[in-house]
């Protein structure tokens, strides 16, 4: 069972996976970042299908395609999102059915969206946490495989909380993938 990880930004995830020595087969990036330093030093081929539009006009199924094409050259059993920022259209659940998995920063189904530690803040809750669910189409949404709560504290900024929970996140999403692969291997399903 392989695994081809999404990814954004500044790796930290990635590195959290690649810590648990989980079969990463290639990272994919959206975009030139850390993400693309930490798999080459760890031997992993990466992929980076550039997104150059930002506009309302983003030709999201063409880039789709794009990756569910570049991913096509590797052995991929399981698509794992580390903080990828382009959310994806149909072609990759079509190639991937409840076979890509998420994380959010929030205790879903609560807070969903890009701003879910703002918005869990904004709301006043006591506590917040982590989310790692199979992805769907629509955002935020799929079945909740896993979750861990961080509690919040009254002096939380918005970059305060989120660190705990990437705290969190790191030990919690590679656990949960490694179940998730046990699953798969076995011919079950996720959702």
């Amino acid at each position: 069972m392989q695994i081809a990880v999404l990814a954004s930004g500044t790796g930290s995830l990635l590195e959290a996976l690649l810590e648990a020595d989980l079969p990463v087969s290639v990272v994919l990036v959206d975009r030139h970042c850390r993400a693309e330093e930490v798999a080459a030093k760890a031997a992993v081929p990466v992929v980076a299908i550039v997104r150059k539009d930002f506009s309302s006009s983003f030709d999201r199924d063409g880039f789709t395609e794009e990756v569910v094409a570049a991913l096509s050259n590797y052995a991929v059993d399981l698509v794992v999102m580390a903080g990828f920022a382009t959310i994806l259209g149909a072609a990759i659940h079509d190639r991937y059915p409840r076979r890509i998995l998420n994380t959010h920063p929030a205790l879903l189904p609560a807070f969903k969206g890009w701003h879910g530690v703002r918005d869990a803040l904004a709301a006043g809750v006591k506590v917040s946490g982590c989310t790692v669910h199979v992805a769907e189409l629509e955002v935020d949404e799929g079945v909740i495989l896993a979750q861990e709560a961080v509690p919040v504290l009254p002096e939380d900024t918005v970059e305060s909380l989120h660190e705990r929970i990437k705290v969190v996140e790191r030990k919690l999403y590679p656990e949960t993938i490694r179940a998730a692969l046990a699953v798969l291997e076995k011919g079950g399903s996720l959702a």
